[in-house]
């Protein structure tokens, strides 16, 4: 039969780690959690509706494949998983790498892999409900 006080214990001191405060029993403080957090993009947004669409997708792109001129229904970032990157879009042109996160405004655009192994992206889409 389990152990009641231990399970007790975690329950009771899950909700503090989650929180990133010290667990209830003083064993295990927030600086000694394997957490961590890193701001990759901040940008506002008034998507001009009261409702938008949230869409995540991933996307792999084999090595020196470039996506012909396109545009996606909504803005949003996007996150280079692995690979190396090159997005044109409005006139500019700029290269991206692992960790990376580029703000795709919703105009025409292309993306290349420049790199030497395939690149995996993550789309984040706001877009008018269908």
């Amino acid at each position: 039969m389990p152990d009641v006080r231990a399970i007790t214990k975690l329950r009771l001191g899950l909700p503090a780690l989650l929180l990133g405060t010290a667990c209830l029993s003083g064993q295990v403080a927030a600086a000694e959690l394997p957490f961590s957090r890193q701001d990759l993009l901040e940008k506002s947004f008034e998507p001009g509706a009261a409702r938008i669409d949230v869409r995540v997708a991933k996307v792999n792109l084999p090595v020196g494949y470039k996506t012909p001129l396109h545009t996606h229904e909504g803005p949003g970032p996007r996150y280079v998983v692995r690979g190396r990157v090159r997005v044109e879009e409005g006139g500019q042109s700029n290269t991206y790498e692992p960790g990376q996160v580029f703000w795709e405004s919703g105009q025409w655009m292309s993306i290349e892999n420049v790199g030497e192994n395939e690149a995996e992206i993550i789309l984040v889409e706001m877009a008018k409900p269908k």
